[in-house]
């Protein structure tokens, strides 16, 4: 029964990292996409594409897996970590660095933390509260104070960024509840769910803005984002859900901003401010104090 545990406890730590390695090079991806595609547009394509990719392996397991699934709370899951989170994420992208919107993202954990904390009753240590501290203090510097402001709307970009931020953390809180679901039944339909509020949603879009002429680029970069970091990516979390308690998922999701600011960096050439700098070396600091290992609860209550 312990092997069975460890063996669990493992597959979801190699889960999250992978699924980091694909989130952090999404900051990029998405930057480039949505030079050619509007917002809505782009979150409604990336998620029609994740669906297509998993519709028929969601109607093979649930030939196997007779389960009654909860709607109410899987649309909720749709709403929150598709297509609200990625309102938010892409309009947000739109009018700010890469770099900046990678390490905006570093407060998830934080986000996460304190209501799994709240609600599922996981425990907060006094290390990880320090830590949670700083790495807040980083991201304000690196998206408010310590921002290049020159670009359009870069503070609403920021703000937006915020409020993709608290959108994650409703759809890690539901996931782990739902932790009993099957994990390939609870992803596909979270992001079905998600992708038809999104589908009209770019319609009203396109109406208003005509339809855009997408490059093959462009195309290659929705692909990208439909099949990895949306359908993978997101199975892969919620199966690192299962075995891992929410709050040490969100201390990996730390990787996530340095990973994303090192690829912008290298590949759009993005700068940093001294402020921004300071930021970093902050929210690095709050990461090493609050990623200590933590006990993993026998009974878990996202």
């Amino acid at each position: 029964m312990k092997k069975h545990i460890l063996n669990d406890r493992t597959k979801g730590l190699i889960s999250i990292i992978f699924v980091m390695l694909i989130w952090g090079s999404s900051f990029t991806v998405t930057k480039v996409v949505l030079k050619e595609v509007p917002p809505f547009l782009c979150a409604a394509l990336r998620h029609i594409t994740a669906s297509l990719i998993l519709l028929p392996f969601y109607w093979h397991r649930r030939r196997q897996v007779q389960q009654q699934l909860p709607y109410k709370q899987l649309f909720l899951m749709g709403l929150a970590g598709v297509a609200v989170y990625y309102t938010f994420f892409n309009f947000g992208m739109s009018y700010i660095h890469a770099s900046t919107g990678a390490l905006i993202e570093g407060l998830i954990p934080v986000a996460i933390a304190i209501p799994a904390a709240i609600f599922l009753r996981e425990p907060l240590r006094r290390k990880s509260v320090y830590g949670i501290l700083l790495s807040v203090t980083g991201v304000i510097l690196v998206g408010f104070v310590g921002a290049d402001h020159k670009t359009d709307h870069a503070l609403l970009g920021s703000l937006l960024l915020v409020g993709a931020v608290c959108c994650w953390s409703a759809y890690t809180l539901l996931s782990r509840q739902l932790k009993n679901t099957d994990t390939l039944l609870m992803t596909t339909m979270g992001i079905f769910l998600g992708t038809l509020v999104l589908i009209p949603v770019s319609g009203i879009e396109m109406y208003y803005k005509g339809i855009p002429h997408i490059s093959p680029k462009a195309w290659a970069g929705i692909a990208y984002l439909g099949v990895f970091a949306s359908a993978v990516a997101y199975f892969l979390y919620n199966r690192a859900l299962e075995s891992l308690p929410a709050a040490q998922v969100g201390n990996f999701l730390n990787l996530n901003p340095v990973i994303g600011a090192l690829i912008a960096y290298i590949f759009l050439r993005e700068q940093f401010t001294t402020l921004q700098l300071v930021g970093s070396v902050l929210v690095l600091a709050g990461i090493l104090l609050s990623t200590s290992k933590v006990k993993t609860p026998t009974s878990q209550p996202v």
